[in-house]
């Protein structure tokens, strides 16, 4: 698949959750097959298991960037990890994440949310343990995970990520064309 239709294809698959939450709740999803869509980052298997297999395929590293996918390591009760697309960059120590089936939404899980807060609780700032935002407390969560790192898709590979607002923009004009 061409970039440009990778683009295209990532653009509608998100302009499709800013125009309509309800449809795109409605699906069963879990993180690493919705954080591939995404991103355009082609990795698979279980979330904790994608910092070794981007290895020598992507560019990884320990600082956010928007597009990039954050890894957190299995953890006790998420013995499979998770994994979450930096949609915004608030500060070095927080940013936001687009992410599914992180947490319950009326009593269900496998839902998409956008814009999820995410905290750096490391001691040395450098994202290595994280503290996620948790709907059903309507804050973030007790617990601080630890994350292997941040994936950045590589130009060939990924859909160029966008604010919420301007996927809608473009797909419009992608439906009119």
């Amino acid at each position: 698949m061409s970039l440009g239709r990778k683009i295209v294809f990532g653009l509608s698959l998100l302009a499709a959750f800013a125009i309509a939450p309800a449809a795109a709740s409605a699906q069963y999803w879990q993180c690493a097959p919705f954080a591939r869509q995404i991103s355009g980052i082609a990795l698979y298997g279980n979330a904790a298991g994608w910092w070794d297999q981007a290895e020598g395929r992507y560019d990884r590293g320990h600082t956010p960037q928007l597009g990039a996918v954050l890894v957190l390591k299995a953890h006790k009760s998420m013995r499979v990890g998770h994994v979450a697309m930096v949609s915004q960059i608030v500060s070095d120590r927080e940013i936001k994440v687009t992410h599914a089936n992180w947490s319950l939404i009326n009593g269900a899980r496998g839902q998409v949310e956008r814009d999820v807060t995410v905290v750096d609780t490391s001691a040395a700032g450098d994202w290595s343990e994280v503290r996620v935002w948790y709907a059903p407390s309507n804050g973030l969560g007790l617990t601080s995970y630890p994350a292997a790192g941040f994936i950045y898709p590589s130009r060939d590979d990924a859909a160029a990520p966008m604010q919420m607002a301007s996927l809608e923009t473009a797909a419009i004009a992608y439906a009119a064309n």
